[in-house]
């Protein structure tokens, strides 16, 4: 696999403003502070019989990523209810270095939806290239676990 020399602009956040609507200023503060970011090594051990990560253990990580940035931008207790359209577009071999980067795009009454975007690196040269992409959705839950609003404005 080869990949391409490392950007330095790594966020693709040009994309993402393009497709959602703008948001209010408090909740636009909320999404940009919220933002989590996770780096993985890929060791053989969690790849497949190809030697790429398999994509199971990719869909976990990209779940735990976008509950962790969808937890700080609420700070409610959430569940996930749903993935959309993850695209595998590259492999991700063994050896090689994955950074995810999990970001809300879309923020409702009782649900929000995050988008994780997965780039592989190599090791030993900044190199990357955007791998898998993904969005989950996650809905507000109270203690009896009935929906409630996910963002209370103002």
């Amino acid at each position: 696999m080869s990949l391409t020399p490392m950007s330095t602009n790594t966020e693709n956040t040009s994309r993402i403003e393009a497709a959602a609507p703008p948001f209010p200023d408090a909740i636009q503060t909320r999404i940009d502070s919220s933002e989590a970011r996770v780096i993985k090594a890929v060791f053989p051990s969690i790849t497949n019989h190809h030697n790429t990560l398999f994509g199971g253990e990719a869909l976990a990580w990209m779940d735990e990523t976008a509950f962790i940035a969808a937890t700080r931008f609420c700070r409610k207790t959430l569940v996930t209810v749903s993935s959309d359209r993850i695209d595998f577009k590259k492999p991700i071999p063994a050896g090689t270095l994955a950074e995810l980067i999990a970001r809300v795009i879309h923020v409702g009454n009782t649900s929000l939806k995050v988008e994780v975007n997965i780039y592989v690196e190599d090791m030993y040269q900044d190199r990357r290239e955007h791998a898998i992409r993904g969005v989950f959705t996650f809905v507000a839950v109270d203690e009896q676990r009935n929906p409630t609003k996910v963002w209370t404005y103002g």
